[in-house]
């Protein structure tokens, strides 16, 4: 019974064209892409989309999981024998208590491959039901060459990504609020034990330090799959996210990468502007819409290949306060959508109850309740 108003704008955006020209990176890695952390947009990239051996960045996956499942305060014992792992740690012994927000810390920082595992036993009750959910949830974000064998990312036959992929999921990751809080700490205090008490957690990712801007987000390495690094930085609104794989001098290898990424990028103000109106049913009255100004990280080609669309219905029921959201504006970057923004109610629209009333009752007579 909604009427849509779909209209499809360009959006009006005239700064300064952003040169497009670019420059051959001399990397160490084997493997390596940079994209734009919102759109996507692939700014560099060599043998991005071959498959190898992730080591420890294998832990963004473990732990946007364990943030997803939720209770990250509550203590618990963790598993004996899922602590009984090689390599890296952060120190957790038989008996320990310990929370799965203090658990993310140490999968983040020291990259404990005994939090990553004692984490996974708490969210799914083993280590293989958890590597289930990380294969699912790689499938849900389109991640298409990417398998996981064990949760904290040793080595095993048949565990895999691309820099692309694990480019693409740490852009998800990293809209999640408590993951991004977490990456970003040089150093965290955390208490777990038997009882459990006070100690500090240092982030082995030198880019926290060396790097103007950067924001996060892992390191990774093993025998097979070599040095392995996710970095993230941010600029002037602009956040792009690199990746190397087999990287001999990776930390210079993102540095330049990120130098690169941040002259071919720039926030550029979205066109909010619309001047709808939506009718209040019953009332004889209509509110007027807006969206909040918020800006969007394009090079300067995009720029005129961003679309808008605005959602809206025609009309719509009951009482409206100002600010309740009745629509949408999104944007468009070559058929994908790559933002929403919230269509607001500019006015109070106070409802005639009489009216109301057989408006409901009308609309519930087909089913549709309001």
């Amino acid at each position: 019974m909604k009427k849509l108003i779909i209209a499809v704008l360009c959006a009006a955006i005239v700064l300064p064209p952003l040169s497009l020209k670019t420059s051959a990176l001399s990397l160490s890695a084997v493997s390596a892409v940079l994209i734009e952390a919102e759109t996507g947009t692939v700014l560099y990239e060599a043998n991005a989309y071959e498959k190898r051996a992730m080591a420890s960045t294998t832990k963004i996956m473990t732990a946007i999981l364990t943030i997803e499942a939720g209770d990250l305060d509550r203590e618990f014992t963790v598993d004996s024998y899922a602590i009984m792992v090689e390599g890296t740690t952060m120190g957790l012994r038989q008996g320990d208590r310990v929370s799965r927000r203090d658990l993310l810390y140490g999968i983040l920082l020291p990259s404990g491959n005994d939090a990553a595992n004692a984490a996974a036993v708490s969210v799914s009750g083993s280590t293989g039901a958890f590597v289930e959910l990380m294969n699912a949830k790689a499938e849900e974000l389109g991640l298409k060459d990417t398998h996981f064998v064990t949760p904290s990312g040793l080595d095993a036959q048949g565990h895999y990504t691309t820099a692309y992929d694990l480019a693409m999921l740490t852009s998800y990751a990293m809209k999640n609020e408590t993951f991004r809080e977490i990456v970003c700490c040089k150093s965290a205090k955390v208490e777990f034990g038997n009882p459990p008490y006070q100690r500090t957690l240092y982030n082995s990712n030198k880019m926290l330090r060396q790097y103007e801007g950067a924001i996060g987000v892992k390191t990774g390495f093993t025998d097979n799959a070599r040095r392995c690094l996710v970095s993230a930085a941010e600029r002037d609104g602009v956040t792009l996210i690199a990746v190397t794989l087999n990287a001999g001098d990776d930390w210079n290898d993102h540095a330049k990468m990120l130098d690169h990424g941040f002259t071919k990028v720039k926030s550029y103000p979205l066109d909010v502007a619309y001047e709808g109106r939506v009718a209040v049913a019953g009332t004889g009255q209509s509110t007027g819409v807006y969206a909040q100004p918020d800006n969007i990280s394009l090079t300067s080609k995009q720029c005129g290949n961003l679309t808008r669309r605005v959602l809206l219905p025609s009309m719509v029921y009951g009482e409206v306060k100002a600010g309740q959201q009745l629509g949408e504006l999104e944007y468009l970057l070559d058929g994908k959508v790559v933002r929403t923004l919230p269509l607001l109610a500019d006015s109070d629209i106070e409802a005639e109850s009489g009216s109301l009333n057989f408006i409901q009752k009308l609309l519930g007579h087909f089913g549709i309740y309001v």
